[in-house]
């Protein structure tokens, strides 16, 4: 007697909108629950954020007194940490990438019946998600600094964090779709990290800088979310108009100075960008 197999057949669903919008969705989902279950992962992410607005703020709040008409230094940097705190968690969140390709799950994400943009979709939606989190945390920290709770403030600062957390974390992607190694993906963010940061502008004025270092404020884009939202801060202040336009003078294009709306959509452009070189980086994956 011979025996026979009958052969399995398998049904592989046709790709629809709402197939996509699902398969966005779990990874969403599955970046979201990985942070909220790694508390350690909550509270170091914040430790370097604080430190810099604390200690760092605090120490030099007497040497940088003179030059900031009698303010508290550490409300003036107050806004260029909530983007640290945006930066860090966004672009590492992009880290999980490397970390599926090299345990091989990621080669199970990408032969599933879905469009790899929706993968880079996902991941970039779970990393803003949990970024714009973290920045809140440090939002609610505001009053601590001389920052007001107005309600105006907040959602504008909300608003713009949300916009930065995307386009960090769609570049953090970028970046981990065709490295291999997470080694070699800490090191790379690493080296980038720190200058995006403070050629921002995010720990001292920008007016009064020599050209070189002005050139390189303007094409950071860090610096496109840092302004509007020290602008935002500054419009709530009581301060005279000449500490206003030392320390939040705006950015300036060419003598005409960038409307917060601008800076916003500068930022927003940025991650549409970055999404999509990330979505064809993929799509020429193995």
């Amino acid at each position: 007697m011979t025996a026979t197999t009958a052969a399995v057949k398998v049904r592989v669903p046709a790709r629809s909108a709402v197939g996509e919008l699902r398969a966005i969705k779990i990874v969403w989902e599955r970046e979201v629950v990985r942070f909220a279950s790694d508390r350690l992962r909550m509270i170091t992410s914040l430790i370097q954020p604080l430190l810099f607005l604390f200690v760092l703020g605090s120490g030099l709040s007497e040497v940088a007194s003179a030059g900031t008409g009698g303010l508290d230094y550490r409300t003036f940097l107050f806004p260029g940490i909530l983007a640290m705190a945006v930066m860090f968690t966004a672009i590492f969140s992009a880290a999980s990438i490397v970390w599926d390709r090299e345990f091989g799950f990621l080669r199970e994400m990408l032969v599933a019946p879905i469009r790899r943009s929706s993968i880079v979709i996902g991941k970039c939606l779970g990393g803003a998600t949990v970024a714009t989190f973290q920045g809140a945390l440090v939002i609610a920290l505001a009053g601590l600094v001389g920052v007001p709770y107005s309600p105006a403030l907040m959602i504008e600062i909300f608003v713009i964090l949300t916009v930065l957390a995307y386009t960090l974390t769609a570049f953090g992607v970028m970046v981990a779709a065709r490295i291999k190694q997470i080694q070699s993906f800490m090191a790379l963010t690493q080296m980038l990290i720190m200058p995006l940061f403070f050629l921002s502008g995010a720990v001292f004025p920008v007016t009064g800088l020599p050209t070189w270092l002005t050139v390189l404020n303007r094409i950071d884009p860090l610096t496109y979310a840092v302004d509007p939202m020290r602008r935002a801060v500054f419009n709530h202040l009581d301060v005279t108009p000449a500490v206003r336009e030392h320390l939040a003078p705006g950015v300036t294009w060419a003598g005409w100075e960038v409307p917060s709306l601008v800076c916003a959509g500068v930022v927003a452009a940025l991650g549409v960008l970055m999404t999509a070189v990330a979505i064809a980086e993929f799509n020429q994956s193995e």
